[in-house]
């Protein structure tokens, strides 16, 4: 349609203003012929890009074994490829026990001598005589010598350290494997496969299988003195070592 007053002349298509594009995103021009928008090799992520990459193992080292604590006893060498700790000398082990004896059993012993000594009345002996036409006939009686107020409150109080202590160095054996007494040499009582803390119940049943190092003349806590991993007979039944930290 045309217009007879129209004071601009007709133009041809693409002449005047660019044409405008189409409603939406903006298009980007073509590249030129011959221009390549990815570098080469730019497409792939880098070597090692995400997720990191396993390193090849370096001469002489292990990597960890899954079961070990760092830092832990194993036959075989800790997890870390270095030697496995040293076994307790049979020293060690007898001075660790001393040394719990004086601090945790000594106050229960002092307590049980004073109460057989103060706590005990007095003994009071008589001798009786019979004169008979034959022969004389003698008889004796004793009264007193039992324990009192004080002796048995002392007996009894004795008793009740004897087995507190007892069960707190079953506790510590199992938790930490180090009662002061071993904490003092410096050694420890784990068990034999992994090297972790035997437990309570493990180390309650170490205490009573001791039983068994006190038959043949007390032959089984002298066992380490020769045996190779320098355990008693109750640590091989339960499979327990002690080993210097």
């Amino acid at each position: 349609m045309t217009y007879p007053n129209n004071p601009y002349p007709p133009q041809q298509p693409g002449e005047g203003f660019p044409p405008q594009p189409a409603y939406g995103y903006p298009q980007q021009d073509a590249p030129p012929p011959g221009y390549n928008a990815t570098p080469p090799g730019y497409g792939a992520p880098p070597p090692g890009y995400g997720y990191p990459q396993q390193q090849p193992a370096q001469p002489g080292y292990t990597y960890p074994q899954q079961g070990y604590a760092p830092g832990g006893y194993s036959p075989y060498g800790n997890s870390y490829g270095q030697p496995p700790l040293p076994f307790a000398h049979w020293g060690a082990r007898v001075g660790a026990y001393l040394l719990d004896a004086l601090i945790f059993f000594l106050p229960g012993f002092i307590l049980e001598i004073i109460g057989m000594t103060v706590g005990t009345d007095s003994l009071d002996c008589s001798t009786y005589s019979s004169n008979s036409s034959s022969s004389y006939e003698y008889s004796s009686g004793c009264t007193g010598g039992s324990l009192n107020t004080v002796g048995l409150i002392c007996v009894f109080l004795a008793l009740a350290l004897f087995i507190a202590a007892g069960i707190f160095l079953v506790y510590l054996e199992g938790s930490s494997g180090q009662t002061p007494g071993k904490k003092a040499l410096k050694i420890r009582v784990v068990r034999e496969s992994n090297g972790q803390p035997l437990g309570f119940g493990l180390a309650l049943g170490r205490k009573l299988l001791h039983v068994v190092d006190s038959m043949a003349c007390y032959l089984g806590w002298l066992w380490p003195l020769w045996d190779e991993k320098r355990q008693t007979l109750a640590d091989k039944i339960v499979h327990t070592v002690v080993v210097k930290v």
